[in-house]
């Protein structure tokens, strides 16, 4: 997690937000950012993909970037093996000699012909020589790194996939009888997919995974609410797209072995208006009005913290703190509906947003609360922050300065944000409560708090395991929802 500097908190004095509604200067500050967000996502659309080529193994499961080079696609060796034990490699000249383990191989630049392990090998093209850097040709793991590896590989060309020995996870999937229907897949070891959802579909899609497809690209359901889902490889990941007539959650459970799809809980309805009595007169009919617009209101903004080319805290070699919060804000958020809560992700995607966008775009939104999520390699648990709002801010008249958008709602805050750790410490997870400078906290007129998640252990990776992030966001869901009547008081 990175603080901001409590110096660099203070804006324009020309920013005001009014209480209720944001003035003419905000609001055409909001228009702008909309469209620049707008246009950042079209040109990142249309931006090539990187390749990636994704190994699966016992050792490591890791992605390594695939180089165009003369037609061909090349990887880097020496990166191939470096996860999966001792690795060496010295360049003399244009040959190139690399050793895995008790296994030597030699390269020459520009030669297809290589040596491994005192026997002759063939390459389906050059090998190639780069600032000491020995390249492979992509299309060779399959054939080349058994040699070396002494084991079964298997490679998917076509989705640059990789599996080193029996690592790979089935699952299976059933959708149930009950009302309404739930599609419940079971996988054979963990998984931890990035969850998207668009009008008809659910899309997982799994890059740390060895996920491998069923006896069928597509299976089909006997149901009309979800009829049917389908399995597919691109670029190093497997995706996993669930069709539906209605929109769909997921849920995790089993420590990450099962995710259970099904529609979110319907609001209760509304009581019927009493019938007539025997004998009394029937009113005459009134003519209905005409249905007003229907606005989807959000009781809660989580906000996914960095982002994009902001990377955040490097928690590991390789888990960036962007990646953990947008995660957890996923399952978050579907704690919070599952609880009949709508929430708002301000960010679903690897994209940057500054402080400024975040906070104008909560306040046009109106929550209940805001949720900002951070994380953190140091420490165990959850920290729950509020806002320590910065001396030398003046509101006037029912104007609020940008600064001190959170000032009125401070000590409702802290409240909400110690029953949270109340509700956390008495499932036996490791929680304190915090004040600190930290934008933009200040800067949001709904009652606000700050989240930084701790590993559970001195593991960093587990702040990743779906198991944990379900503990703790269940938690915090509960914890919201034992309030809703207060925080939507308070709205």
């Amino acid at each position: 997690m990175r603080w901001s500097n409590p110096r660099n908190l203070v804006a324009p004095a020309s920013r005001w937000l009014s209480r209720g509604r944001l003035v003419p200067a905000v609001g055409a500050l909001l228009a702008f950012t909309i469209t620049m967000l707008l246009a950042s996502t079209l040109l990142l659309s249309a931006a090539p993909e990187e390749k990636h080529v994704s190994i699966f193994s016992t050792a490591a499961n890791y992605a390594l970037p695939v180089f165009e080079r003369d037609g061909d696609e090349y990887v880097g060796l020496l990166e191939v093996f470096e996860p999966l034990g001792s690795v060496s490699a010295k360049a003399s000249g244009t040959r190139w000699k690399f050793r895995y383990n008790d296994v030597e191989s030699e390269f020459t630049a520009g030669k297809t012909r290589a040596r491994i392990h005192g026997s002759d090998f063939d390459l389906p093209s050059n090998f190639l020589l780069e600032n000491r850097r020995g390249l492979v040709p992509l299309s060779c793991l399959g054939t080349l790194l058994p040699r070396i590896l002494g084991g079964p590989v298997t490679f998917n060309p076509n989705s640059r996939r990789l599996f080193i020995g029996n690592v790979a996870v089935h699952f299976t999937a059933q959708v149930s009888t009950t009302a309404p229907p739930k599609l419940v897949i079971n996988f054979t070891a963990p998984v931890n997919p990035m969850i998207a959802t668009e009008p008809g579909k659910l899309r997982m899609v799994f890059t740390h995974e060895a996920l491998v497809a069923p006896g069928s690209q597509v299976l089909t359901f006997d149901s009309k609410v979800i009829p049917s889902a389908s399995f597919q490889e691109e670029n190093g990941a497997a995706e996993l797209v669930v069709t539906a007539s209605v929109p769909l959650i997921a849920n995790f459970s089993h420590d990450g072995r099962s995710i259970t799809i099904e529609p979110p809980p319907q609001p209760t309805t509304q009581a019927q208006p009493p019938q007539p009595t025997a004998g009394a007169a029937t009113p005459a009919p009134t003519p209905s009005p005409a249905a007003p617009a229907v606005i989807r209101r959000y009781f809660a903004v989580i906000d996914p913290s960095h982002g994009g080319e902001e990377r955040g805290a490097s928690l590991s070699d390789q888990l960036a703190e962007k990646d953990v919060t947008l995660a957890f804000a996923r399952r978050l958020r579907q704690e919070l509906e599952l609880r009949g809560l709508t929430s708002l992700l301000l960010r679903d995607g690897d994209s940057t947003l500054s402080l400024d966008q975040r906070a104008s775009l909560t306040n046009s939104a109106r929550p209940a609360i805001y949720i900002c999520v951070h994380a953190a390699s140091q420490g165990s648990g959850l920290r729950v922050y509020t806002a320590l709002v910065p001396s030398g801010t003046e509101n006037h008249g029912p104007f609020l300065s940008w600064d001190a958008g959170q000032a009125a709602l401070q000590p409702l805050s802290r409240s909400i944000g110690t029953l949270l750790v109340t509700e956390l410490q008495n499932k036996q997870i490791p929680a304190r409560s915090l004040v600190v400078a930290l934008r933009p906290l200040n800067n949001i007129t709904t009652v606000a708090l700050a989240l930084e998640l701790a590993p559970p252990t001195d593991d960093v990776s587990q702040l990743n395991s779906p198991p944990y992030q379900l503990l703790i966001a269940g938690a915090i869901a509960a914890g919201v929802a034992d309030v809703r009547d207060q925080l939507e008081a308070a709205r």
